[in-house]
């Protein structure tokens, strides 16, 4: 098999408070979400279709809680393609996501960075079609 990322580790605060904004705000599926102690869970989110997920990991100690949010020292982290880049940005923006780029042309496709509940910053990016 050639090798693929499977899943990123994303560093959140709760985790329900983290499921109900990936799935009821960005739409993505709950995949898992297993106790593995009184504190620990193993909580796997995606959106629909997409083969790579994300690990939500409930900070366990002060030195993660102050990465929340901050994962990539304030640059985009994490990278949301879609096939319809003003259908989502349009739902997102009426569900409180807070877009701080607004869309833009670019030569890979149209864009915009959006924060998530926790400050995380996403491009929301619908690729042109040599992408």
């Amino acid at each position: 098999m050639p090798q693929q990322l499977g899943q990123l580790s994303l560093l959140v605060r709760d985790y329900d408070e983290a499921i109900q904004y990936y799935t009821q705000v960005l739409d993505f599926e709950l995949l898992e979400d297993t106790r593995m102690s009184e504190s620990k869970r193993w909580v796997r989110v995606s959106p629909p279709g997409s083969t790579c997920h994300l690990l939500l990991a409930k900070a366990a100690n002060e030195a993660q809680e102050k990465q929340i949010g901050i994962q990539a020292g304030g640059r985009v982290f994490l990278f949301l393609y879609t096939d319809d880049f003003y259908r989502d940005y349009e739902k997102y923006s009426s569900r409180g996501v807070e877009f701080i780029r607004k869309p833009a042309e670019e030569s890979y496709g149209i864009v915009s960075v959006f924060k998530d509940l926790y400050g995380n910053l996403w491009d929301l990016i619908e690729p042109n079609k040599s992408n």
